[in-house]
């Protein structure tokens, strides 16, 4: 649409170097915003064109804005607040992205539309798997902000994570592998015995602890110790209104919170999924040996031949898609919790419902396509 200048250049700013002006005729406008706003910022006050009514839309133009600092958002609050008030619709997509959350959970609600606005979000919830959706579309989108270089996302927070994650958790890891490995070892010899198949229990234990048993140790306790962690912590920040703040002050929650523990789970997930593994193996190792009389060089032997399959690369994948899930269910009912102890708790119990049903899926998903394509 083509828009008829209606309100001169005014140049505003500190020293010159900022300039905004309106542009727009009927009831489509824009502000159109250039140079630097580094100092004390007036913004112009809109056209006497400009109706304060239903129907009404306001852009913006910021490709020229070369920089700002908080006194510049402090103006444009103030230029727009009015705007908002009269029933205008703000469209601010064409600001700084910082900007964007800021003035969208600063500027008022229009003076007719608060109770109907409310009733109406009463009376149609968003449904939770749009939740989830839309969760997954901001954790892609800051991931490709980070493969470009463009994340806010902190190195230090990364490691932190990774401390957190992986070393504390290796002790209940290994303890958890090596009891589900001993079952293993223990049931599958008492059948293999009455065949005189003892040599088998190698096979047995390598496929199904290294493929499959691993894995899934991993992910429950994963799910159980730094899943609901991530909600508790998160829903405590959304609680005490820091993610709120963060929100304010131009951060966002995503890049901050979510992908260092996400990028953490991706790190620790295989290599806490390997030395499961390790563990499930020299149990099963034992049991075979000092239980069965399996000559403890046959069962590296068969173990080495075992492993020299797909069955190692098929239980690291599944380890990582596990703790992967784990952080996304973990952080996403965290994002989403209310603002009270009771719903931090909920939130925290749901996280580790969700994080075990995803994995599940995950696994009778991948299970059947790895047979699909006789891996």
């Amino acid at each position: 649409m083509a828009h008829a200048l209606s309100a001169p250049p005014l140049p505003t700013g500190h020293a010159g170097l900022g300039d905004a002006h309106w542009e727009g005729e009927g009831d489509q406008w824009r502000l159109v915003l250039s140079g630097d706003w580094g100092g004390d910022a007036e913004l112009p006050k809109p056209p006497p064109g400009l109706l304060l009514e239903e129907g009404t839309q306001v852009g913006f133009d910021s490709s020229a804005l070369s920089h700002w600092q908080p006194a510049f958002a402090a103006a444009l609050w103030l230029a727009l607040a009015p705007l908002a008030r009269g029933g205008v619709v703000l469209d601010l997509a064409g600001l700084p992205r910082g900007l964007q959350p800021l003035l969208g959970l600063s500027l008022p609600p229009p003076d007719n539309a608060p109770k109907k606005a409310a009733a109406t979000e009463e009376a149609a919830p968003e449904p939770e798997w749009r939740k989830t959706m839309v969760f997954i579309g901001e954790m892609l989108a800051a991931l490709g902000r980070l493969l470009r270089g463009r994340s806010a996302m902190r190195l230090s927070d990364w490691l932190w994570q990774i401390e957190q994650t992986g070393p504390r958790s290796l002790p209940i890891v290994l303890l958890v592998a090596t009891l589900v490995g001993l079952i293993v070892a223990y049931m599958g010899a008492e059948q293999l015995q009455r065949f005189g198949a003892q040599s088998f229990i190698a096979n047995l234990v390598t496929v199904g602890v290294v493929r499959e048993i691993a894995a899934l140790v991993v992910g429950i306790v994963l799910a159980g110790r730094v899943g609901a962690a991530f909600a508790a912590q998160i829903g405590s920040m959304r609680a005490g209104e820091e993610i709120d703040a963060l929100t304010t002050l131009g951060v966002d929650p995503v890049e901050h919170l979510v992908l260092p523990r996400m990028l953490a789970l991706l790190v620790t997930g295989p290599l806490l999924t390997l030395c499961a593994g390790v563990a499930g193996l020299g149990v099963g190792g034992a049991v075979a040996v000092f239980l069965y009389d399996v000559p403890a060089m046959a069962y590296l032997t068969t173990t080495r031949e075992a492993l020299a399959g797909w069955d190692l690369f098929v239980g690291l994948l599944k380890g990582s898609v596990y703790a992967v899930l784990v952080a996304l269910a973990g952080c996403r009912q965290g994002l989403n919790a209310g603002r009270s102890a009771q719903a931090v708790g909920e939130a925290t119990t749901a996280a580790v419902v969700q994080a075990i049903v995803w994995m599940v899926i995950a696994a009778s998903l991948l299970t059947v396509i790895f047979q699909r394509l006789g891996v």
